[in-house]
């Protein structure tokens, strides 16, 4: 390294973007009394559940790329909210089944709605939700989430 600066570095520039949604999105929820991690657990659950399925923690961590043990702290948190139900699996009594209650339903429908809205905010600079420039970053940021973390070095160390 140099030492002289040539800008923010890409992860930089990825972490400090991640932080401001999540902050925003935190802001957008707390009328609902949600945070984006809560809302990522009930919106996830949501789709699944819409899509005929009725996962278990590790299958909604799996889903959402949050930690398996994260996802059972904010199940906790949201069945004691009344939110969601915890079943153990009949089939794998180490597996946790989760489904939302019908109070569940009552709040994850309005705060998608919300999110929806801030999303069109966010993306607006790049042309919108369904602008070509924004159909690219989400390609590239994908491109990134599936790649390897263990990736071969780029070059050889002597």
């Amino acid at each position: 390294m140099s030492g002289t600066s040539k800008g923010p570095t890409p992860g930089s520039l990825v972490w400090r973007l991640a932080n401001k949604w999540r902050v925003a999105v935190d802001r957008t929820l707390a009328p609902l009394d949600l945070t984006h991690a809560q809302y990522v657990l009930l919106s996830s659950l949501f789709g699944l559940e819409r899509a005929g399925r009725r996962p278990s923690q590790r299958e909604l961590a799996d889903h959402t790329g949050l930690e398996a043990l994260y996802v059972s702290k904010l199940a906790r948190t949201l069945e004691a909210d009344g939110l969601i139900e915890r079943t153990r699996d009949l089939t794998d009594t180490r597996a946790v089944r989760l489904a939302l209650t019908d109070r569940g339903h009552e709040v994850v429908r309005p705060a998608m709605g919300l999110v929806q809205e801030l999303l069109d905010r966010l993306l607006a600079p790049l042309g919108g939700q369904d602008d070509p420039r924004t159909a690219a970053l989400v390609r590239d940021l994908t491109t990134l989430l599936d790649a390897p973390l263990d990736l071969p070095p780029s070059r050889k160390d002597s």
